[in-house]
């Protein structure tokens, strides 16, 4: 009789037990979060993951010849956006292509109160899909993701959109990072 009465009060015991450990868990990481500075969620971009290859945000990061990219993607706070599933193909200027804008442009564009201007010329360097330089035709027009048509050209091999020229073709997890030697 009396092993009858003990299982249900063994098995809520047990419950609680665990009910207990996992608030305790769930309270950890919360101070671990707090102390650490990390917020418990976040966009995209704030997921950690050595092991796959990078989305087009993290291939712009890790090139010395992109710093001025992603520092306009910052700016116009579209890391995460670019950091989803896409997929994307995004047309990446250099360092080299920005620093031959006409003198003043891209300091004017970093403004925050030019934060929608910055928006557009960066959204106009996006294709929402997957291409590679080779997937394009001679002579095809293609619109962009801020609404932008642009003309594609084939020659020799050489692949252009516009008067710019896509020098390398980089796979991302999200899409394609198409360089290119001009902003668009």
């Amino acid at each position: 009789m009396k092993t009858k009465n003990l299982i249900p009060f063994m098995f809520a015991l047990l419950s609680l037990t665990f009910v207990a450990c996992s608030n305790s868990s769930t309270e950890n990481a919360d101070e671990q979060n707090t102390e650490t500075g990390t917020e418990a969620s976040g966009g995209q971009s704030t997921v950690e993951d050595d092991v796959s290859q990078p989305n087009v945000v993290k291939i712009a990061i890790g090139s010395k010849d992109h710093t001025t990219l992603v520092k306009a993607v910052v700016a116009a706070e579209l890391v995460d956006a670019l950091s989803n599933n896409g997929p994307f193909t995004v047309f990446a200027p250099t360092d080299a292509a920005f620093a031959a804008l006409p003198e003043g442009v891209l300091n004017d564009l970093m403004k925050k109160e030019k934060k929608g201007d910055l928006e557009n010329v960066l959204y106009n360097h996006v294709i929402v899909g997957s291409y590679k330089a080779e997937d394009f035709k001679d002579g095809q027009e293609i619109t962009l993701f801020g609404g932008k048509k642009v003309l594609m050209s084939v020659k020799d091999g050489k692949v252009m959109v516009n008067d710019a020229t896509i020098v390398a073709t980089v796979p991302a997890s999200n899409g394609y990072v198409l360089v290119v030697d001009k902003v668009l």
